[in-house]
């Protein structure tokens, strides 16, 4: 609770009564001198809505669903209110954009000299593609720092096939890098005629549901094509879950019980679902996006912001204690290789000890040298001896006569 005051005089003169004459009034306002004016500001803390400068809108959807129009009205919509976007498309594999775009990935990887060096088909050339532009992606955070100024939103579309940017390595460092720099709002594009069926319907869920728990950032719900049908049966087969099991026994199909038994496990993850019904055709709902947005901004700054600067600090403990145990070892190591060094210099100076204590050192040459002088008198003794031997021996030369 914030209270701010003037201070005022201990003892103010007592208020003049008015009359209803004019000149009397006036009068009396010139003599009356002005007290100060006390004012007491009453409110709770976080009361007021806090303002966010820049955000980021990521756009998915299953293909067909409309991402592109979408993106097309919501970029129309923001021009009209002067505030344009700042709009990067991610998919390498589309043809043309029906919207200007800041960024395209087209302009850093061609999706198909990608296919021809690495002979991949369609979807593995789209997953490779964003693998390389994610390997840059520290760039385009530099870029939209930059242009901070300029725009509030920064509204990213992403390829129509939708696993392959959700489930892909790149998809992830995208998000999180987005999600852990501005606030960023997963926005699941859903198409509403086909999702008519009840089964189709929880399809769209399931995977809706599976988006929002791998990333867990604030995410919103946009039934497309209002235009064709409205969006209410399914806002109410969200509410109702009666409603919806009516729906499911109308039809026919192997996977009833099943869709059955996810509507009751889905049943809470509808009470904190922002849905919104949109026509990308005639621009209906434009204004009801935005305040969902709005409404996913703050929590962002409330809950995910919360939850991230939890992980970053167990990971920054994590990491410091990482750091600290390989320093231990490193000095226990060092600790160890000295001892060792310590000991094998004790063993050369006890060896060099001796051998300098030693005082019979010049007699073992002498003796070494005597040793070899008698070598050699014994060679030359045999030497005499091998030669008397011969000469003893030797045959007496005798004359023949024939």
């Amino acid at each position: 609770m914030e209270t701010e005051s003037v201070e005022t005089p201990p003892h103010p003169p007592p208020p003049t009564t008015t009359t209803a004459s004019s000149s009397s009034a006036s009068a009396s306002s010139s003599t009356e001198p002005k007290l100060p004016v006390c004012i007491l500001v009453l409110g709770m803390a976080g009361a007021g809505k806090t303002t966010f400068l820049q955000l980021c809108i990521l756009v998915l959807g299953m293909a067909g669903a409309g991402k592109t129009t979408f993106l097309q009205r919501i970029n129309a919509y923001l021009h009209s209110e002067k505030n344009p976007p700042y709009v990067v498309n991610l998919d390498p594999a589309v043809h043309e954009l029906p919207y200007p775009c800041n960024v395209d990935i087209r302009d850093t990887v061609k999706y198909k000299e990608v296919m021809k060096q690495y002979g991949l088909g369609p979807n593995g050339a789209i997953v490779t593609s964003l693998n390389l532009f994610s390997t840059t992606f520290d760039q385009l955070l530099s870029i939209l720092k930059k242009n901070e100024t300029k725009h509030k939103y920064y509204i990213f579309d992403t390829p129509g096939q939708i696993e392959v940017f959700t489930w892909s390595a790149s998809g992830t460092i995208i998000t999180e890098a987005l999600g852990a720099t501005y606030p960023t709002i997963i926005v699941y594009i859903m198409d509403t005629p086909r999702s008519s069926n009840p089964i189709t319907f929880m399809s769209n869920m399931l995977y809706a549901v599976s988006i929002l728990y791998k990333y867990r950032l604030p995410f919103i719900v946009v039934l497309n094509k209002t235009d064709i049908i409205h969006h209410r049966f399914a806002i109410e087969w969200m509410n109702d879950f009666e409603l919806f099991q009516s729906a499911i026994e109308q039809e026919h199909s192997y996977s009833t019980d099943l869709c059955r038994s996810l509507s009751l496990v889905l049943d809470e993850f509808y009470t904190n679902l922002r849905c919104v019904g949109f026509s990308s055709m005639t621009g209906d709902g434009c204004k009801e996006f935005f305040d969902a947005v709005n409404d996913g901004c703050h929590e962002y700054e409330h809950v995910y912001k919360v939850e991230y600067n939890k992980w970053q600090d167990k990971r920054s403990k994590r990491e410091s204690d990482r750091r600290e145990k390989d320093l231990k070892r490193l000095k226990d190591d060092i600790d160890a290789g000295s001892s060792l060094i310590g000991e094998k210099r004790i063993r050369y100076d006890d060896i060099h000890n001796d051998e300098e204590s030693d005082d019979d050192g010049d007699d073992d040459n002498d003796d070494e040298d005597k040793n070899n002088n008698n070598d050699d008198d014994d060679y030359e003794r045999e030497d005499e001896s091998f030669k008397r031997y011969l000469s003893k021996h030797k045959p007496s030369n005798t004359t023949m006569d024939t």
